[in-house]
């Protein structure tokens, strides 16, 4: 049986990259189908035909960015030898991730900042996202417990809210402009927190 209509004439993979970097740079609300479509070189009806809506972009967006560029800081965190270098590595990850890109930040924080009720849906993808952050660093902490790095009774859902709060600092302050210097200089009073 042969196939109908003309093939896609470009990389999904490649266009649904294009797509995060528009995302990570506007936001959901920011971008328009007319930002999406140049980014990728296709017409509306080839968008659609590709993604089916542009929420369903955003959220295709979202997953690629936690399975790549938002993985490199989580890894750092879990593969360190300590919690301490861990949690050293995470926040200087993240800076990296940051400031990988104009305007800065980072799409899991930044996607969706001001929502409109029908964006609901969207911004509960992002906040689930970002729970999952949360957790790793928890279980992270936790595991520095259980090997007597953190003493017994740590409050680790605590910790770990404030270790967020500090990755949230990271790419506000990068998306205001903040310098390198100035976002390493957030690491180490972070660090102070661990006893």
């Amino acid at each position: 049986m042969a196939l109908r209509g003309r093939p896609r004439s470009f990389d999904r993979d490649l266009a649904l990259e294009k797509v995060m970097e528009v995302f990570w740079a506007k936001g959901y609300e920011g971008a328009q189908l007319n930002d999406l479509t140049a980014a990728i070189g296709v017409t509306p009806p080839s968008f659609y035909a590709a993604f089916g809506t542009k929420e369903v972009a955003f959220r295709e967006a979202v997953d690629l960015y936690v399975a790549t560029v938002g993985s490199v800081p989580m890894r750092a965190l879990e593969e360190a030898g300590t919690v301490r270098h861990g949690i050293r590595a995470m926040l200087a990850g993240s800076i990296d991730v940051a400031l990988s890109t104009k305007p800065g930040g980072c799409l899991l924080i930044l996607g969706v900042v001001n929502c409109l009720p029908e964006n609901l849906p969207v911004r509960e993808h992002l906040f689930q996202a970002r729970r999952k952050t949360v957790e790793l660093i928890a279980a992270r902490l936790e595991r520095g417990t259980r090997e007597g790095e953190l003493p017994m009774g740590t409050n680790v859902a605590q910790l770990a809210a404030f270790y967020h709060g500090i990755l949230q600092a990271i790419s506000f302050q990068a998306r205001d402009g903040a310098t390198r210097a100035e976002l390493e200089a957030l690491i180490e009073p972070a660090l102070a927190v661990l006893k």
